[in-house]
């Protein structure tokens, strides 16, 4: 099988990765119908809130060739989404490639699939999200792959350049081109979560306050 090498992305422009830090995952699954990665993507540990640029990766079943080449090209800042071709059982991150993708400055890595070596990848902060641990690992066979070219995770559809948002939560994706228009979305949710959380500290009802009761008021059913 081939190999195939996109160019990297375009960076996430800086002020909009600044403004995607303030959200937590959670606000965008308020409202986003695609974007927010399956629950069985999780952080390895705790991890600070991370943001970056998504460098797409495509690894077919126990090869990880692509995975060691591509650790060299990363740039701060960017964040590595490997999509491991539905294989939930070999490991294909462990203590080695992760120092080296912790020595290019890129802000973390989401795989849809095992990392190994957990207490390492803990112990080296680098912000690692998987579906879990696995003592089987990948191996450099020359299989193929492919770096920079759309790719599927946690049931997300993911292109290079998109903006990646992870906290404890989850991870969420926005395509770039999409990236203004969903920040002014979660903004006006923000807004209004604020408001509403007042109003109940406030006493007051929250099912007056989100229009829930309104709602259920409007379509009440009489017996009879």
């Amino acid at each position: 099988m081939p190999f195939f090498l996109d160019p990297m992305p375009a960076l996430v422009a800086a002020p909009l990765l600044e403004r995607l830090a303030r959200f937590e995952t959670v606000l965008f699954g308020h409202f986003l119908d695609r974007g927010v990665m399956d629950p069985g993507i999780a952080p390895v540990a705790p991890v600070p809130r991370v943001v970056g640029t998504a460098v797409t990766l495509s690894l077919p079943g126990l090869d990880s060739t692509l995975l060691h080449d591509a650790a060299g090209r990363l740039r701060p800042g960017d964040v590595l989404v490997i999509d491991r071709r539905g294989d939930r059982t070999a490991a294909c991150l462990g203590g080695g490639v992760a120092r080296a993708i912790l020595n290019s400055g890129a802000a973390g890595v989401v795989i849809d699939g095992c990392h190994t070596d957990t207490a390492e990848l803990v112990a080296m902060g680098l912000p690692v999200f998987s579906r879990g641990a696995s003592v089987l690992t990948t191996r450099l066979l020359g299989q193929g792959g492919a770096l920079n070219r759309p790719i599927s995770v946690g049931g997300v559809p993911i292109l290079a350049g998109d903006a990646i948002l992870a906290d404890d939560l989850g991870v969420v994706a926005l395509h770039a081109d999409e990236l203004e228009g969903r920040l002014a979305e979660a903004d006006a949710l923000l807004a209004l979560t604020k408001r509403t959380i007042a109003g109940v500290e406030a006493g007051q009802l929250i099912g007056e306050l989100s229009g829930a009761s309104a709602i259920v008021k409007n379509h009440i059913k009489q017996d009879g």
